[in-house]
């Protein structure tokens, strides 16, 4: 079983990230911050169509201040989806700024509508933080998924990832008439191999969302992660290994019924082979990112030791034993990678 060891530490954006992401047109100026959207006067619990609390509470700003905030926040938009064209948002207003009231960042959720077709959108203000920038740029190179998100200083803005909450989708989905569990199954052993070689942890549930898409006689799933705060952070392998948390059993039990061993080595081999691709047309990119990672301090000493140590014994190696951060550990995992593939 897959135990995260203490609430995580956020660790700042150095000079070396930042100008990464000056470089590859993540960072853009802002009139507004993460602290600044705290500044409300009051506040509502945001309710599910059960009447349930969600969690999440929406803000309520001055009305001296909300024109700006709501311009601010329009402009961050146009950037985040337009490269910052101001004239697509003359037809779009803020609707509301939640505030998630659980786990460690306490995101805003800001929610976005298209005034002529109501039509809505969603993006993320969060505090930045290393670990989750290092997270989503690895999200964007090395997986199937592209990852729109931006920073401006302190702050990381996020544009929303689609799909069924995984806690929900297993809540409910799994006896649906419609349910494909070969082609689920297949995706969720494709995703458990993509979060151990790019050493992505804690992807339970609650943490990934399913992308289900009608195709002309099945069903076609995608599980996408959406928390990437715990990127080369924990010591423990299994963290890193979506099949040893509890929350995600019903995969794995659905999994044994339907997956023969040949089949999920298949698919971990194809999957292996599909990010080994990616890695060599992103190599300038990726070379770049990992030369600013193998500097970084992005967890503790204990924790590269243990990691490197039960990668060794994973791999049955000892190439992981002269590691001394956490970007040369994921370093050796990609290399080890394309070696093979």
């Amino acid at each position: 079983m897959a135990i995260i060891s203490k609430k995580k530490i956020p660790f700042s954006i150095s000079d070396g990230l930042r100008t990464y992401l000056r470089d590859y047109d993540r960072e853009v100026p802002t009139n507004i911050s993460y602290t600044d959207l705290k500044r409300a006067d009051n506040s509502f619990a945001v309710l599910d169509r059960n009447g349930r609390d969600t969690l999440w509470e929406t803000m309520l700003y001055p009305p001296s201040e909300l024109a700006d905030i709501h311009l601010s926040l329009r402009t961050i938009y146009a950037y985040l989806k337009a490269d910052g064209d101001l004239n697509v948002t003359s037809h779009l207003a803020i609707d509301r700024v939640d505030l998630c009231t659980y786990g460690n960042t306490m995101p805003f959720r800001v929610r976005v509508v298209n005034m002529v077709n109501d039509n809505f959108d969603y993006f993320y203000v969060k505090n930045a933080d290393a670990s989750r920038i290092y997270g989503l740029e690895l999200e964007d190179i090395l997986s199937p998924n592209q990852v729109s998100y931006l920073t401006s200083g302190p702050t990381l803005i996020e544009e929303h990832i689609v799909g069924i909450p995984g806690d929900m989708f297993l809540e409910n989905r799994l006896s649906d008439p419609d349910l494909n569990p070969i082609r689920l199954c297949k995706e969720f052993v494709k995703f458990n191999e993509r979060c151990f070689v790019r050493l992505l942890g804690d992807m339970h549930s609650s943490n990934f969302v399913v992308d289900v898409t009608p195709d002309f006689e099945e069903m076609y799933y995608r599980i996408r992660a959406i928390d990437f705060d715990q990127q080369c952070y924990e010591g423990k392998k299994s963290v890193y290994m979506p099949q040893y948390f509890r929350q995600n059993n019903a995969l794995i039990e659905l999994g044994v019924r339907y997956m023969t061993p040949e089949s999920v080595r298949q698919y971990q081999v194809e999957e292996r082979a599909q990010i080994a691709g990616r890695i060599r047309i992103e190599h300038a990119r990726l070379t770049n990112l990992l030369n600013l990672m193998r500097r970084e301090t992005l967890s503790s000493p204990e924790r590269i030791a243990q990691l490197s140590h039960e990668l060794n014994q994973h791999y049955r190696s000892n190439r992981f034993a002269n590691c001394q951060t956490m970007g040369e550990v994921l370093e050796e995992s990609l290399s080890w990678l394309v070696a093979v593939h």
